[in-house]
């Protein structure tokens, strides 16, 4: 069996997971990210790449070799 984790794949895969994860996050968490950023004065952008780079270590990758 081969294990592989995020750091493992290729620049471009990383970068379409991480866009595939911004978007999931935003769409289950979005609006209490907002209420965050709005009472604590932070970025939205900023919030939204920490908890995808967070909900990417979540996800369970299969490949077809």
């Amino acid at each position: 069996m081969i294990y592989l984790n995020f750091t493992d794949l290729s620049e471009e895969t990383q970068n379409r997971l991480m866009e595939n994860s911004k978007k999931d996050v935003e769409r289950k968490f979005g609006e209490d990210i907002r209420k965050y950023v709005r009472k604590n004065h932070a970025c939205f952008e900023t919030m939204i790449a920490e908890e995808a780079l967070r909900n990417l270590y979540s996800y369970t990758f299969v490949f077809n070799i």
